[in-house]
């Protein structure tokens, strides 16, 4: 992968970077988290992060209120995509050329509206090449090494 990679982070990815209780999915994903942190290269858009606040309530109920939105709000960092009409629009053609599923096409829509060249995720075909953009499964693709990217 280019050093010049910008990297869209699903929700789940984010997820597992916490889960304690999959040692190598959190290891995977805070690996991917670190490097788009370091070379900030990580993005996402208001689905995720909506996704994401929703989820942490969900699954992490000893996380407090306050806890969580102070976690969300970390990822403000990676300018997300607002999403709006033309990313819908672009998502319902995206639905209907992949058959993805609508919400995985918003994801698609957005990493395509930033320009971003990966897409990290687990619900996607690993590989899969969209318009430019490659989908990777953090848990089956190595971190690039920091070294070789400027």
């Amino acid at each position: 992968m280019a050093s010049a990679a910008i990297v869209f982070v699903d929700t789940s990815v984010l997820l597992y970077a916490s889960d304690v209780r999959v040692p190598d999915k959190q290891k995977a994903a805070a690996n991917w988290l670190a490097w788009c942190w370091q070379q900030q290269a990580g993005r996402i858009s208001t689905q995720v992060l909506n996704e994401l606040y929703v989820n942490l309530r969900r699954l992490a109920p000893s996380m407090s209120v306050n806890e969580a939105r102070a976690f969300v709000r970390r990822y403000r960092a990676w300018a997300p995509w607002v999403v709006e009409e033309s990313t819908v629009d672009e998502a319902w053609a995206l639905q209907d050329r992949f058959q993805f599923s609508y919400w995985d096409a918003l994801m698609v829509a957005a990493a395509l509206h930033q320009r971003c060249t990966v897409l990290l995720t687990e619900d996607l075909q690993h590989g899969l090449q969209v318009d430019g953009l490659q989908i990777l499964s953090p848990f089956h693709a190595p971190v690039p090494d920091s070294r070789s990217s400027s």
